[in-house]
C-alpha cells in the first residue's frame, strides 16, 4: 500500500525532521498545538466527569470519564485508557477528541488516565499510576456504572505500552484486576529499537527514530531498566495467561514490527489475539480524523474487535 495522500500531503508541511532539540516545555507546548489541528468533530456523549483517586503512593490521579450515548443494557464494559506521548507529553484535555471517538466507536466507557509524565517521574512511576487507575475502576465498578468483568486495558503509543506493561503485572499479582482484553494501538514494547521497521521508517513518517530514542531516555532512569518486561513487555519470558488482545499497527511506522511480533507470539502462547494493520497510516493516527478519512479505520476496527471481544451488541 502506498502512503495514504492525505497524510503524505500533511507530512509534507511538516519542517525537515531534525530531532528533538526544542526545550522539554516547547515539545509539550507543540504536541498540544498541532495534535489538535488533526482532529475531527467532538461526538457527543451521554456524561462526561472527571475522579479524582489516589494512587499507590498517595498522589492524587485524575481520571475522566467517558460514557457513550448507547442502546445497549448497562452495566457497560470499560476502557482503562493511557495517552500516547512518548511518556512525557500529551494530557487529559488533548485526548478529549480521541477518547470521546473511542467510546462511541467501541460502546464503552472509557476512563482516561492522567498518570505523571517523564523524566520528572520516570520508569516505573507511569506505570505505577496507570495500573493503580486499573485497580481503582475494578474496585469502583459499580459506582462507575461499569463492568468489571468487562474491563479493558488499552492505550496508543507509549500508553499502549503501560497497558502492555500492566496487564503483565495484573497477570502475576495475586491481587490485581481482572483484565477481560487488551486494546493496544501502535505500542512501543521494546527499548533496544532493533526491528526492520525502525530501520525502514526512521525518518520521513511523522515519529522519527531519534524521536523515540528520546522518548525511552525520558522515561527510563538507565537502560538496565529496559531489560524489565515491564517497560519492554515484548522481552517477557511468557505471555501465556494473558487476556485477550487487539492490537493495531500503521502500516508506515517505526513501531510496527514491534506490535506485529507481540501479537505472534501472544497467539502462540494460546492468546487469543487479533493484529490489524492501518494501510497508508503513520504514528498518532488516532490524531487524524480531520486530516484523513482513513484514520477512522482505526475506530471501525477497535470497535468491531472489541465488541466481538466483550460480547456487546452492535448499536440499534
Amino acid at each position: 500500500m502506498a502512503l495514504d495522500p492525505f497524510i503524505a500531503d500533511f507530512l509534507a508541511t511538516l519542517p525537515p525532521a531534525g530531532g528533538p532539540a526544542a526545550s522539554l516545555d516547547g515539545l509539550r507546548t507543540a504536541a498540544e498545538v498541532q495534535l489538535r489541528l488533526l482532529h475531527g468533530p467532538l461526538e457527543s456523549m451521554a456524561d462526561v466527569r472527571t475522579h479524582s483517586v489516589l494512587g499507590s503512593d498517595g498522589h492524587p490521579i485524575q481520571i475522566r470519564a467517558y460514557t457513550p450515548v448507547t442502546s445497549n443494557a448497562v452495566p457497560l464494559p470499560a476502557i482503562v485508557y493511557a495517552h500516547g506521548g512518548g511518556w512525557f507529553r500529551c494530557s487529559l484535555d488533548l485526548y478529549d477528541n480521541p477518547c470521546r471517538a473511542l467510546a462511541y466507536a467501541t460502546g464503552c466507557v472509557v476512563l482516561s488516565v492522567d498518570y505523571r509524565l517523564a523524566p520528572e517521574n520516570k520508569f516505573p512511576v507511569p506505570l505505577h499510576d496507570y495500573y493503580a487507575a486499573l485497580c481503582w475502576a475494578a474496585s469502583h465498578a459499580d459506582e462507575l456504572g461499569i463492568d468489571r468483568t468487562r474491563l479493558v486495558a488499552g492505550g496508543d503509543s507509549s500508553g499502549a505500552n503501560l497497558a502492555a506493561a500492566a496487564t503483565l503485572r495484573a497477570r502475576d499479582d495475586a491481587r490485581g484486576p481482572a483484565i477481560a482484553h487488551q486494546l493496544l494501538l501502535y505500542p512501543p514494547l521494546d527499548s533496544a529499537m532493533s526491528s526492520t521497521s525502525y530501520r525502514e521508517f526512521a525518518t520521513g513518517y511523522f515519529l522519527t527514530r531519534s524521536a523515540m530514542e528520546f522518548c525511552w531516555s525520558a522515561y527510563l532512569n538507565d537502560t538496565v531498566d529496559g531489560d524489565s518486561p515491564w517497560a519492554s513487555p515484548l522481552r517477557a519470558a511468557s505471555l501465556s495467561d494473558l487476556p485477550s488482545a487487539t492490537i493495531l499497527v500503521c502500516e508506515y511506522d517505526p513501531l510496527r514490527d514491534e506490535g506485529e511480533a507481540y501479537a505472534c507470539r501472544l497467539s502462540e502462547a494460546g492468546v487469543a489475539t487479533e493484529c490489524h494493520r492501518l494501510d497508508g497510516m503513520v504514528h498518532a493516527c488516532i490524531h487524524m480524523l480531520g486530516v484523513t478519512p482513513g484514520a477512522r479505520r482505526l475506530f471501525e476496527l477497535a470497535g468491531s474487535s472489541l465488541r466481538r471481544a466483550l460480547n456487546l451488541a452492535a448499536q440499534a
